[in-house]
């Protein structure tokens, strides 16, 4: 007989609508419309094509198919787990975005007491449930919706507080969020995965076990991914040349990747064929190591030895780390968030910090102190007036050389490690709560116990041959 935690009957339902009254009071209280949404700074000389939603909102949607599509087929690679890969994605992620308006439009986003919305405040709401989503991969299939919920709820107000820090006091150049996005959501998941440690799936699990469909699913989300992460590296970088080489290193970084995990997918297999678990995730692992250095002046061939690179390490660690961080160091990272995001973030930020100590005027031209806004001359230096006779609407800058900028890198990548593997170890002692209904061992990797499911879908694919005969 099967086994079962508390009924979700009453928990979730308290639990969410406690959650929806408090969100709606804190919309009513704080957040309004930005200037591009609220109709009283619309006038008869104002030219509704320069609206930001025209700017803004393309990049929204792809990131949209990401988040909902993308991550939800992905993580729907279980044969017996892709209801709540899907589901849970969804509940997971609608909730982290709409938390993320409050929590960041609180830090980046407020004037005045109020939080201003537009479209911008979505898409930086999308990344931090990108965040969530990422460490959702590290305990998928061994949490409960409650303890996703619950997740969401404490790992959105760290990451916002952390991006704020370091945006704010160490002033780092990250387009394509490789420090605040990949490595605080797999060293949060990490510390996550690590409090909530199974020892007994250390020898595997019946259920952990894919089938066709499952796999094709998976595919299809790694596919929605791919076409689509050059947005996502692209959307915040500066309208212009910035954005453009931002598209082309991604697709570059992406391609290489994916030609690189074909051959080494076939290489590593005993029986030389290609292992579908690559396909679906190594071959992303470019989108990930350009992101730091992305709308930098690296060249196509950086981009694509790049791609190769963190291919190469994410291929590594999904064969040999992994079974390794599992045995001896209690991490059960299920999606291999570790090598996907952390090795790729790390290669990453090591690429972008060479990337700034090798930029110079000579190579960007005047707009060199826009993409390293914090290069730029400090107010009153003579040197500023003459940039922006070049460049109109520069704003100072903080006088840093390349060397200090590539030390705020450093400091940046160590403290978002830390703080994101601490808020990951206090959120899973949260995590183990009896209220939030954790599943047993052996309920692990099961949609029967959360969801309603068809009375065959745990049985195997029957494939029948009719033989017919002459007579």
């Amino acid at each position: 007989m099967k086994t079962r935690p508390g009924n979700l009957r009453v928990k979730l339902p308290v639990f969410v609508f406690v959650l929806q009254v408090i969100i709606v009071a804190l919309y009513v209280a704080f957040v309004t419309y930005d200037e591009h949404a609220d109709a009283r700074f619309q006038t008869n000389r104002t030219n509704p094509m320069d609206n930001a939603v025209y700017r803004d909102y393309p990049f929204f949607t792809d990131i949209q198919v990401m988040i909902f599509l993308g991550f939800g087929c992905l993580l729907a690679f279980f044969r017996l787990y892709g209801f709540g890969g899907m589901v849970f994605n969804f509940l997971t992620a609608t909730f982290a975005i709409q938390w993320a308006i409050l929590v960041q439009g609180y830090f980046q986003f407020s004037h005045e007491g109020k939080i201003h919305l537009g479209v911008v405040n979505l898409i930086n709401a999308e990344f931090a449930c990108a965040v969530v989503l990422i460490s959702f991969g590290a305990v998928l299939g061994k949490t409960s919706p409650l303890q996703l919920l619950v997740m969401a709820l404490l790992e959105v107000p760290v990451f916002a507080v952390t991006e704020w820090a370091v945006l704010k006091y160490l002033k780092i150049n990250d387009a394509g969020g490789s420090i605040l996005i990949h490595l605080f959501a797999c060293y949060f998941g990490l510390g996550v995965t690590f409090v909530l440690y199974r020892p007994s799936l250390n020898e595997g699990h019946a259920k952990e076990n894919t089938s066709y469909q499952s796999d094709i699913l998976a595919l299809m989300g790694t596919l929605f991914l791919w076409v689509f992460w050059p947005s996502f590296n692209s959307a915040l970088t500066l309208k212009g040349d910035d954005q453009h080489r931002a598209i082309l290193h991604t697709f570059i970084g992406l391609s290489a990747s994916t030609l690189t995990a074909f051959a080494l997918s076939a290489m590593l297999n005993k029986n030389g064929k290609l292992t579908l678990a690559d396909i679906q995730n190594v071959t992303l692992a470019g989108g990930v190591t350009v992101g730091a250095s992305v709308d930098m002046m690296i060249t196509p061939a950086a981009a694509y030895a790049l791609g190769m690179m963190g291919c190469t390490a994410c291929m590594l660690g999904y064969k040999y780390l992994s079974p390794f961080l599992a045995q001896h160091c209690r991490i059960q990272d299920q999606c291999g968030i570790h090598n996907l995001h952390g090795l790729t973030g790390l290669i990453s930020c090591a690429a972008g910090i060479c990337a700034i100590l090798m930029a110079s005027e000579d190579v960007y031209g005047p707009s060199f102190y826009e993409i390293f806004a914090h290069r730029a001359p400090v107010d009153g230096d003579p040197k500023l007036q003459e940039l922006q006779m070049l460049i109109p609407g520069l704003k100072p800058g903080l006088g840093r050389t390349a060397r200090e900028q590539a030390l705020f890198q450093v400091a940046a990548v160590l403290s978002t490690i830390g703080v994101s593997a601490l808020g990951g170890i206090l959120t899973g002692f949260v995590l183990k709560l009896p209220y939030l209904a954790p599943p047993s061992d052996e309920m692990c990797f099961d949609d029967d116990l959360f969801i309603e499911v068809p009375p065959d879908y745990d049985s195997p694919l029957g494939l029948k041959s009719t033989v017919t005969t002459d007579d």
